[in-house]
């Protein structure tokens, strides 16, 4: 059986779709299941049970004897939330309790870190594990993702296999539930079709222009293919980025959408809001060489192609994948 947490949400669903098309339907979908709009994303899964979180640890003492493989994908991940015991609680205390299990147990474990953890990049985004005891996340939820990182890295026991991975910005479909935390592709396809132009942040440090901060956004369909990969593979184990290895501006994503929608593009330009300015990431960009060295060759979806078949085949219908 495949154990998959934060089953009912983004890259969570998306991976147990792309379970399912491999043929395997034997999973343990967990999560708490109280949203029924994220729930939606589970609606044409095939999956074996279905567990609420808070009863993870009974089952695994129970069935571990069922348990293949765990993807640990869920997590509290609003970066607007500053209540640290949320995150203390969610992402800290119960991702320990995951890799304990697995480490009791002899199961392998995949687990969701962040490219939240790099800060403001001041010491690149290499994923050498030299440097994430010296990384500065710039909120709660990037602190509990690199607190989790350090805490596996000083660990003896360990399962079998064990891999991290800090993803960078992820899109694509099965994100409607999130809100504000949902991709700025997702937000600018709203508003095209509400307002019929798009609102970016203006540039308030000299070396970018307007629009030309940079992000590493990589497409939900290429997450799940390099987890499988991990799955698969008996790699060594590690904390790995995820991310495309190319940094692209907003302005190429907005006028990507644009032309997805098949609309003349306008944008508008507005202010940083002055409580994030000053904590506001002009740039980001995975270092892939540690995971092309796994075997992984792959070709990434280009930004625009991604956008293409995000908007064309899920947002202009509001299908799920």
């Amino acid at each position: 059986m495949i154990i998959v947490t934060g089953a009912a949400g983004f890259i969570g669903s998306n991976l147990i779709s792309r379970l399912n098309a491999e043929g395997v339907v034997d999973i343990l979908a967990v999560d708490d299941f109280s949203n029924i709009e994220k729930n939606k994303n589970l609606a044409n899964k095939i999956i074996g049970e279905r567990l609420h979180r808070d009863s993870f640890s009974e089952w695994m003492t129970v069935n571990h004897q069922k348990a293949g493989f765990v993807f640990h994908i869920g997590a509290r991940t609003d970066t607007a939330e500053f209540n640290k015991e949320v995150f203390d609680k969610l992402n800290l205390s119960y991702s320990k309790m995951v890799w304990e299990q697995c480490c009791r147990y002899r199961i392998p474990l995949i687990y969701a870190s962040s490219a939240a953890t790099y800060g403001l990049g001041e010491l690149g985004y290499t994923d050498a594990h030299e440097i994430i005891p010296e990384l500065k996340p710039l909120n709660p939820y990037g602190e509990s993702k690199n607190e989790f990182d350090k805490w596996v890295l000083n660990q003896e026991k360990t399962p079998p296999y064990w891999y991290g991975f800090k993803f960078f910005n992820v899109y694509g479909p099965n994100e409607y539930h999130k809100g504000r935390m949902a991709s700025v592709i997702f937000h600018a396809f709203n508003q095209v079709q509400a307002t019929g132009k798009m609102k970016l942040f203006k540039s308030h440090n000299p070396g970018f222009k307007d629009g030309e901060q940079k992000r590493d956004f990589v497409y939900v369909k290429d997450v799940t293919d390099v987890l499988l990969h991990f799955m698969r593979n008996k790699i060594e184990p590690g904390i790995f980025n995820l991310g495309t290895g190319k940094a692209r501006t907003f302005l190429d994503l907005v006028l990507a959408v644009f032309r997805a929608m098949k609309k003349a593009d306008r944008i508008e330009f507005i202010d940083i809001p002055e409580d994030i300015r000053e904590k506001y990431q002009y740039f980001t960009c995975a270092e892939m060489g540690k995971l092309r060295d796994t075997g992984y060759q792959k070709k990434f979806f280009e930004l625009e192609d991604g956008i293409e078949d995000y908007v064309m085949n899920y947002l202009m219908s509001g299908s799920y994948n």
